[in-house]
């Protein structure tokens, strides 16, 4: 539940009136909120609500973030950023960039679970309220991130009624009325009765009317009745109350009902409890096989104890995927932790989420890329968890990480000895798979527009291998063609350079045949095209040598675009055209044909008596980047199709479409263009003819008219989505 807020019914929140209300009218006045409680009390649904309520207050929506599965509080600005859909396609921080898109908005920002990352959140928190005048911030935190420009409120537990006979649980908003709720999901037809009422409300007051625990309880009803569950439930409390009267904490009280439930699961569900810590998000059920079963005879015995812990709402079930609440996560991960298991489990989760990304970068122009790639962005989350336990710069375990790797045991000794041999081996091991990881994932970072994430991650690597080496040199290039795409020319020349050097005294053809393509890209882009076409025919050599053919497609592409800068555009054809057939008529594959297929379009453009080839190879290109949601690849098409209808004597579109291509340059962040000058020089000069041909009030119409109706457009679509444009 990550994104433009959710529509839906809201109605079935258990109390909260009062609550709502004064949090309604606080927001009215106040652009900083924080809706502080303990664990359980149910703080994010009471965020989710208030928000819907005040949703015609915020003509650019209420946008959810959930952080529970942000490890890394460096992200944070990130992972906003990928919410509200922005890519990261320039080389500015992803917090400059996010400000800048944010400053005229008026839209509500909600930062869900901020505990674990309260310095970020409130260092975010105070750039939004200084540089985003219309933009408020309602957070949800155990604690407050102490801001002057704060406003917290705090919520409780529900209450519990006065005396032992609560007339009836129904509309009471009260703990009672949750308790029956819940009891009735799982024993039709229950009800609060004159016989019943005392049991119900002494369960509800021996949790304190905190709704995790009430929820953790009602659940039980499946197997106990409902008087056991009272004499269950008083007895534990009286054993850790020391047999005296009287509630315990309630951060004891909830962890009490929580520690309750794990103990009546059965040993394989509380295993998996434990093992299922590690996923950060949701999860599949094929996930929770992998990483989760030590050995594939276990796998039956997974999904058994799937069931059985959504039976008892602590997995919950969301349509194919699942999730744990943070609370019973965190409980989960103590176990785990305590089990012995953790550096397994961490490397089974590490591993699966490698092989996933190492299929893709392999296939990367394969018939399944979209279907691979959908199920890479659906688990993000999970990848960044992989990213962040492989690249730990230190390891507290000897046990080796991967399956197959070469560490062991070893007795305990002193320093130097078996053990820290282990350690620095499965360390090391660790390290690779971390590199390895964010190497294959080129692809995912590109189209997925994750440009400044990628290269977070790959620093990390450089971080830990320091020494020249397949990862370093592997790393380095990887890095460098990230940052050919956000223009950062310079950085991008050093990485590339520097990686292919090492990797060709290394003898690491691979990697040197992807930094020589790389090299090309980037000398492209600083206008170098002479030596972009000798470092093209070097990269040829090498993958066609490796066999590398989503490496040699990506050539073709970037060898286009440099002839078609070049001023050579019978060669840009030529060469798009050899990569579209490599390719097939019937490919599945997106991203590197629309790719191909733009710069064929501007080629043929450059052309003269082209204009109706033209106008449909970009139509197919535009095509493609709004399938797969790439707003900077849309911003490209639409800009020459602006450009081309001056020849086609409409220079009416031709302002509708430059003005329509503008809110897609600014959602990407980047500069037109990536700043190429002859791009730039061929869009000034086609906007001068559009305006002397219109007059300026009517070229300022049209322009606005295209920009306003792809902000609508893109206002209306959830971030990171495909995107529908009707363009004339």
């Amino acid at each position: 539940m990550a994104g433009r807020f959710p529509q839906g019914d809201y109605t079935d929140l258990v109390g909260r009136q009062d609550e709502l209300r004064h949090i309604g009218g606080i927001l009215a006045d106040r652009r900083l909120v924080t809706i502080v409680g303990p664990g359980g009390v149910g703080k994010t649904r009471v965020a989710l609500v208030a928000a819907a309520q005040a949703a015609a207050s915020y003509p650019d929506g209420p946008w959810i973030v959930e952080l529970s599965g942000l490890r890394d509080a460096a992200l944070l600005p990130n992972t906003v950023a990928s919410v509200l859909g922005l890519p990261e396609q320039d080389s500015r921080s992803a917090l400059d960039s996010l400000l800048e898109y944010l400053r005229d908005r008026r839209l509500l920002l909600i930062l869900d679970t901020c505990e674990h990352v309260l310095d970020a959140c409130a260092d975010l928190a105070q750039a939004v309220l200084r540089e985003a005048p219309g933009v408020c911030v309602l957070a949800t935190s155990r604690q407050p991130l102490d801001m002057a420009a704060e406003h917290t409120f705090p919520i409780g537990p529900l209450p519990v009624p006065e005396g032992d006979r609560p007339a009836s649980g129904t509309g009471s908003g009260d703990a009672v009325e949750l308790f029956t709720l819940r009891a009735a999901a799982v024993v039709p037809g229950f009800e609060v009765t004159a016989d019943n009422a005392a049991d119900v409300t002494s369960v509800c007051r021996r949790l304190d009317g905190i709704p995790l625990a009430i929820e953790l309880a009602a659940v039980q009803l499946r197997a106990l009745p409902l008087p056991e569950l009272v004499s269950r439930l008083d007895h534990r409390f009286a054993v850790l109350a020391g047999g005296r009267p009287g509630a315990l904490p309630r951060h004891q009280t909830l962890r009490t009902a929580i520690v309750w439930s794990h103990e009546l699961c059965a040993q394989a569900e509380r295993r998996l409890w434990a093992r299922l810590s590690v996923f950060a998000g949701s999860f599949s059920l094929g996930a929770a096989e992998e990483v989760c079963a030590e050995t594939a005879l276990e796998r039956p015995d997974v999904v058994s104890a799937l069931i059985g812990l959504v039976d008892k709402s602590v997995v919950l079930r969301e349509g194919e995927r699942y999730r744990m609440l943070d609370t019973l996560r965190e409980f989960g991960a103590e176990q785990l932790e305590s089990s012995g298991e953790l550096a397994s489990c961490r490397a089974r989760h590490i591993s699966r989420y490698l092989a996933k990304a190492q299929y893709f970068g392999g296939h990367f122009t394969g018939e399944d890329q979209m279907d691979r790639y959908h199920e890479l962005r659906e688990t993000h989350a999970n990848l960044r968890a992989a990213l962040e336990y492989a690249l730990e710069p230190g390891s507290r375990s000897a046990e080796p990480l991967l399956a197959g790797s070469a560490g062991g045991s070893g007795a305990a000794g002193p320093a130097g000895g078996p053990a820290a041999v282990a350690t620095a081996v499965a360390q090391d091991d660790r390290w690779r798979a971390g590199t390895d990881l964010a190497c294959s994932l080129y692809g995912y970072w590109q189209i997925s527009g994750l440009l400044s994430e990628g290269g977070y991650w790959l620093s990390k690597a450089l971080d830990v291998f320091t020494e020249p080496g397949h990862e370093r040199a592997h790393a380095l290039v990887s890095r460098g063609f990230l940052r050919s795409f956000q223009g950062d020319g310079l950085n991008s020349l050093a990485d590339c350079e520097a990686g292919t050097a090492m990797a060709r005294e290394l003898g690491d053809d691979p990697v040197a045949a992807r930094g020589y393509a790389y090299l090309t890209l980037t000398l492209t882009f600083l206008g170098r095209h002479d030596e972009a076409a000798r470092a093209g025919e070097k990269a040829r050599a090498r993958l066609r040598a490796c066999g590398d053919v989503s490496g040699e497609l990506m050539l073709l592409a970037m060898l286009g675009h440099m002839y078609q800068l070049a001023g050579r555009p019978a060669e840009c054809i030529a060469v798009c055209d050899e990569g579209l057939r490599m390719l097939g008529p019937d490919s599945r594959e997106q991203w590197m044909q629309s790719y191909l297929l733009f710069v064929s379009g501007v080629g043929l453009f450059q052309l003269p008596g082209r204009e109706a080839d033209c106008d449909t190879v970009l139509r197919k290109a535009l095509a493609g980047k709004q399938a797969l949601g790439d707003v900077i690849g849309m911003g490209y098409a639409l800009d020459v199709l602006g450009w081309l209808q001056l020849k086609l004597g409409s220079p009416a579109k031709t302002a509708w479409l430059l003005g329509a291509a503008d809110p897609l340059w600014e959602r990407g962040g980047g500069e037109r263009f990536s700043g190429t000058v002859i791009m730039l020089g061929l869009h000034e000069q086609a906007v001068r003819a559009a305006r002397d041909a219109l007059g300026g009030q009517r070229y300022d119409a049209e322009h606005a008219a295209g920009s306003a109706y792809v902000r609508r457009v893109l206002d209306a679509s959830p971030g990171g989505g495909a995107l529908r444009l009707q363009v004339p």
